[in-house]
């Protein structure tokens, strides 16, 4: 059974982790494996011994990058672990090819259908109050949608005070598709961010400034007070 992660790791946290070019080579080797792997396995592979592959083992699963089971189906001896990616590991341009393609499909086929910008932001909006509701209630509204945006991996910086601020987009996961398509991905963008801070109810956002209007892509978010 795999162990809980009790805290969500920052994107620094992650590619500090990868950073290294064994735990790096490690990580490639579990996200090509279509099954879960023991130590023994990744260490034979990588001409490694396998206690040189332990401790970056149990780093990438410090930082979510891993889940660890035990393996109760092998012969008489101590239970190996087995390593897995996490479900919820932050996508790091390893995730299948069908993903993106899938994406490019969903996008002709919502523009054949006449959607538009604004039906994206509903859709937006929906997925945003779901991923709100995974925060402790009154969470302070900057400092949760800064959390929940890079995680998703848009790298974001905020510029102002406390009570309010402007959030770019330094990174965006969806460039390519939002050059193509600006109106329906952007429309999602902007749906999950307003969908996410009317979620919380901590907090009000502004204008939010998209692809079209400005690179990076800015929002501003108000924090205000809950009674």
């Amino acid at each position: 059974m795999a162990e809980a992660q009790t805290t969500t790791p920052s994107r620094l946290e992650i590619l500090k982790a990868l950073g290294e070019n064994t735990r790096y080579a490690i990580y490639l080797e579990l996200a090509r494996s279509p099954r879960p792997l023991a130590t023994a396995e990744i260490a034979a592979t990588l001409d490694l011994h396998a206690n040189t592959v332990r401790p970056h083992l149990e780093r990438m699963r410090e930082v979510g990058l891993l889940d660890q089971r035990i393996d109760n189906h092998g012969g008489v001896g101590r239970p190996q672990h087995l390593y897995s990616l996490a479900p919820d590991a932050p996508s790091l341009g390893l995730e299948p090819p069908a993903m993106p393609a899938l994406a490019r499909m969903l996008l002709t086929v919502a523009a054949e259908a006449g959607l538009d910008g604004n039906d994206a932001e509903v859709a937006g909006r929906d997925q945003g109050a779901r991923d709100a509701a995974s925060f402790p209630a009154d969470s302070p509204c900057i400092e949760a949608l800064m959390t929940q945006l890079e995680y998703l991996g848009f790298d974001p910086e905020a510029t102002g005070g406390t009570e309010g601020v402007t959030i770019a987009f330094t990174h965006c996961p969806f460039r390519e598709l939002a050059e193509a398509n600006p109106d329906l991905v952007c429309g999602l963008h902007r749906g999950m961010v307003e969908g996410f801070v009317d979620g919380l109810g901590t907090g009000e956002m502004g204008a939010f400034r998209t692809l079209v209007d400005r690179v990076p892509c800015q929002t501003d978010v108000v924090e205000v007070r809950v009674r």
